[in-house]
């Protein structure tokens, strides 16, 4: 029996398990270690508009227990993603739900890649990334300022009919507000946490080492700060929400969705784990099997009860 059946904003899931946006690519990258299919779902490669190269110079630095990336959502664009690999996706098999992650330098562009993204019948579900730290223009501008987040929502929602999950920023002074407020203006789901603002400086050059100065911070040393912030937000919508940040266990998945996230999302934990997504749904099933849980929605939660 599977356990890990999940119903997320009214799209069936085999399980709860699915990749963070620009950390899977669009699946056909990782074929040669497992089949994508057997994901509840995939967080696609960010699109824009237009195609973008990203970022100029180092984007990406080790840390301790983790990374720091200022790739800049490159990425060739949503009709390029529509006329090329898609139809590479079918070709290749890839039939599991696809997490469409859009972003804009403005509210209009949100609006007009929304629209475009609607009428793409093999995406599943749309992610607005207001929340990306390493980009000069739209993202965490948007995520960071509740009016503005309140306002790219709402009119994103009103041009598509595609469920909307908003990708929250962690850099925030009251993630749980935002959270409130998105719902409000129309999200149907949260995602969070997106990666943390850090920075390094090269010791030979005395001089940032990253082309953008500042970029995202990923990995397991953000797992107690997402788990909580997971908490909070549970505690303060009503709303479903897609966890992520640091997870590289199925003890790390069970904690998210203990603490309140429906699904989990896997992303620098692929890096250095290659098959850590087939480790997740495996122990997420064998989990609930040697507890007697059902179904893994029982979980959901469960901390705050």
């Amino acid at each position: 029996m599977n356990r890990l059946q999940t119903k997320f904003l009214g799209v069936d899931f085999k399980n709860p398990i699915v990749t963070s946006s620009g950390c899977f690519g669009f699946g056909l990258e990782y074929r040669d270690y497992f089949d994508p299919n057997i994901l509840g779902g995939i967080g696609i490669k960010g699109l824009t508009l237009e195609p973008r190269d990203g970022n100029y110079g180092t984007r990406i630095a080790e840390t301790p227990a983790g990374m720091l990336n200022c790739v800049g959502l490159e990425n060739p664009g949503i009709e390029y993603f529509e006329s090329h690999i898609l139809p590479e996706m079918k070709k290749a098999g890839i039939t599991t739900n696809i997490i469409a992650n859009i972003n804009g330098k403005t509210v209009e562009e949100y609006v007009e890649i929304a629209k475009r993204a609607d009428k793409i019948k093999e995406i599943a579900i749309l992610e607005l990334n207001i929340s990306c730290p390493n980009v000069k223009d739209g993202g965490m501008a948007f995520g960071a300022n509740p009016e503005v987040a309140a306002r790219v929502t709402r009119e994103v929602r009103k041009v598509t009919t595609k469920p909307l999950v908003v990708k929250l920023s962690p850099n925030v002074t009251d993630i749980a507000g935002i959270a409130k407020i998105v719902e409000e203006n129309g999200a149907d789901a949260v995602s969070l946490i997106n990666t943390l603002l850090g920075m390094v400086i090269d010791l030979k050059t005395k001089k940032p080492l990253l082309g953008n100065t500042f970029g995202g911070f990923s990995g397991p040393a953000v797992k107690p700060v997402a788990v909580r912030m997971v908490y909070q937000v549970y505690k303060a919508v009503n709303i479903p929400i897609i966890g992520m940040g640091g997870i590289s266990s199925v003890e790390d998945a069970l904690e998210f969705i203990m603490a309140g996230a429906s699904m989990v999302s896997l992303g620098t934990g692929i890096f250095s784990n290659p098959m850590l997504p087939v480790e997740v749904a495996e122990g997420l099933q064998k989990y609930c099997e040697e507890n007697g849980i059902e179904n893994i929605s029982e979980l959901v939660g469960i901390a705050h009860r």
